[in-house]
């Protein structure tokens, strides 16, 4: 009998719990790993009992941040430096990554990205929109190509990349950090091709889930405002005003993104594809 949540009357987590939302043995990638939002989401992976491998492009953080993670949570955790927006090299990576991985692949995070710095589309440069949507969607699209095509062979054949039986796989479970900003144009802000990337990046999700409906889930997270990257970063009056906008009256953690990557990547979300978790504070409400 239950006296708190999720414990019995001696503190023990039941079983059928914790396996819903076990990770243990599995192989996930996160690319944008490497501090606020990706550091959060390679932590409560790990925690959950995965290997996982960091995609990271200049922050060589990355590599100690691995090591923390080794140590802290007793998996298997490695640094991967890549390009996203060369498709040569995601492919590239991903397959050494599950080759060095029990030949095997679970999940994929898409979180790597940037944000919007210019102005408006009529002032700002082409440039810097390729870059952008390069980064964000072209990105994206690239990490499910790769991941993809390792999720459809292994439902298949039912072997892990060195012809082993492959244990435990249901179905892959591909994650892109989207933004409420594909959902809304949060003004005062100005970025359009921000927002254009972003909402790519969830309707790619819906999409991709119609198309591997037989070996893999496709999903999305879209956060807020949250304290990390330029937001974290901004100055506290800026954010004092945006905290204003927002419902709940703050800006949220990067930990409080951990569930929800959790959800998506585990068997408790079996049955959920093409769909996207906003984790707003509920901006978008309004």
């Amino acid at each position: 009998m239950a006296t708190s949540l999720g414990t019995d009357q001696n503190g023990r987590v039941p079983s059928e719990l914790l396996s819903l939302f076990s990770l243990k043995g599995k192989t996930a990638i996160v690319s944008g790993g490497t501090g606020g939002i990706g550091l959060a989401i390679v932590e409560i992976l790990a925690d959950a009992g995965a290997n996982v491998a960091i995609l990271y492009h200049r922050n060589k953080d990355a590599i100690e941040s691995a090591r923390t993670i080794e140590q802290r949570y007793r998996v298997k955790c490695t640094a991967h430096q890549v390009n996203i927006t060369r498709q040569e090299e995601v492919e590239d990576v991903v397959n050494k990554i599950v080759a060095d991985y029990n030949g095997r692949l679970d999940i994929f995070v898409a979180n790597g990205g940037i944000a919007w710095g210019e102005t408006t589309a009529l002032d700002s440069s082409v440039s810097h929109y390729h870059e952008v949507l390069s980064t964000n969607l072209d990105g994206v699209y690239y990490s499910a190509l790769a991941a993809g095509k390792h999720w459809r062979r292994q439902a298949k054949e039912r072997t892990a990349i060195d012809g082993k039986n492959l244990d435990n796989f249901t179905t892959g479970s591909f994650i892109a950090t989207a933004s409420m900003s594909g959902h809304i144009v949060n003004v005062p802000h100005i970025q359009a091709a921000y927002n254009v990337s972003k909402a790519g990046v969830i309707h790619l999700c819906k999409s991709l889930a119609i198309e591997w409906i037989d070996f893999a889930r496709a999903n999305s997270v879209s956060p807020g405002y949250v304290n990390s990257g330029l937001t974290g970063s901004a100055p506290a009056e800026l954010i004092t005003a945006v905290a204003e906008k927002i419902p709940m009256r703050r800006i949220g953690e990067p930990h409080e993104l951990k569930g929800a990557y959790l959800y998506l990547a585990s068997n408790a979300s079996s049955f959920c594809t093409g769909t996207d978790i906003l984790v707003d504070g509920g901006y978008c409400l309004l």
